[in-house]
Formats: structure tokens, sequence, C-alpha cells
């Protein structure tokens, strides 16, 4: 009897332990820099992408991604509550907001539905967290590296639908497009709150599409 009420102690100690260690993100900022390699010697429009900088902001079900470049900036804001979402892109002062229905939102990251995620035995150390590598699959056959923590996850898994089904913080990810290779690495995490104004839609200023009107 004292073995077995011994051996429940360690599973408690060990289950509440792992509880203890993983911090869930209800609300905060995740910062990555973006770096792309080539193996093309002539200079591109998509190479004034290096350097750029993509910021989440997150509170509860809302969250707010930033894509800021050389070429201008593309902002996205999601409500995972009722699934709808709009885009904003400023390129050249020209401005264009993007509304998208919940079956719109679905219908644009339908490239991730049923993706997975196969663990790996390597380990990297990124931004002082221990970050499991996993290959993620499509349906489509194709497929990207992410390095990811179990130290820390966002409570809303919609913030970013290609990252739903992994089991933590996505800390690096990288994948192919032709002969360049894009990398996204996290440099910087804030737990702070939020301002509600950061997901608060432009009322002025935007031409106004809907995400089927772009697809016309």
């Amino acid at each position: 009897m004292k073995i077995l009420k011994t051996g429940f102690i360690i599973i408690f100690f060990f289950s509440s332990f792992a509880a203890i260690a993983q911090k869930t993100i209800f609300e905060g900022t995740l910062v990555y820099n973006m770096s792309i390699q080539t193996s093309s010697k002539e200079p591109t429009m998509a190479d004034m992408l290096d350097g750029a900088t993509t910021t989440i902001y997150i509170k509860g079900s809302q969250s707010r991604s930033e894509i800021i470049s050389g070429l201008g900036s593309d902002i996205t804001i999601h409500d995972s509550r009722n699934g709808t979402g709009v885009i904003l892109k400023d390129y050249s002062g020209q401005k264009l907001m993007i509304t998208l229905t919940k079956e719109d939102w679905d219908k644009k990251n339908s490239k991730y539905q049923g993706i997975t995620f196969e663990t790996t035995n390597e380990t990297m150390d990124i931004a002082g967290y221990n970050c499991k590598k996993a290959i993620a699959k499509l349906r489509d056959g194709s497929s990207f590296v992410v390095y990811y923590t179990t130290e820390l996850e966002v409570a809303d898994k919609g913030y970013d639908s290609q990252f739903k089904n992994l089991p933590g913080l996505a800390m690096q990810y990288e994948w192919q497009s032709g002969n360049r290779k894009f990398k996204y690495t996290l440099a910087k995490i804030n737990f702070d709150i939020v301002p509600a104004s950061k997901f608060d839609i432009p009322k002025s200023g935007y031409r106004v599409m809907t995400y089927g009107e772009t697809k016309k």
C-alpha cells in the first residue's frame, strides 16, 4: 500500500511540475525576424523582405499580425470568437482593406487543414528556450521545418492556422519557395498588456473589398 501511495505522489509531483513549467500566453506580443536565402545572384522584389519583422499581438480571442518590410506593411486582424477578420495592406501609399467572413477565413487557410507535425530528436536553444525540431506535413505533399518549445503555448490556437495543431509555441520555422528559403526566428516575447486599440478596424482611409472580390 505504501508503495502505491508513493507512486501516486511521484506521478502527482511530476504532473504538477509539467503544468507549472508550461506558460500559457493569454495576452502578449511575439516578434519574429525574417531572413531570406536565395541561390539567385540577381536581386528581386522578394529580397526586400529580407530583414522584415512579423509582430503578433495576442489578447484573448483576438490577434493582430503585422508584417513590416521595405515594401510596406501587411496587417491581419482576427477574432476567433466569430472567425471574422480583416487584412490591411499599405504599399506605396496604396491602402487596401480586405474583409473576411468566417467562411473566407477558413478558405484562406484551407491549405493548413489536416496539417501534422512529426517531432524529431533534434533540439536547439532559441531565446533561452529548449526547442524541438519537427517536420510539418501538409495535405498537398509539401512540408516545412519548425522548432517549437513546450515551455510556452498560446491559449488561442486560432492566432496562426499553420500552428493550430503544434503542441507548443513555434520559435523558428522555415519554408522553401522556388530557389528561396524564408526563415522566421522569434526575437522577442513580451507578456505586457496589449492595448485594445490594436484590434480596432479603421473607419476610413482604405479602399474596402471583400475576400471574394479579390479572388475574381
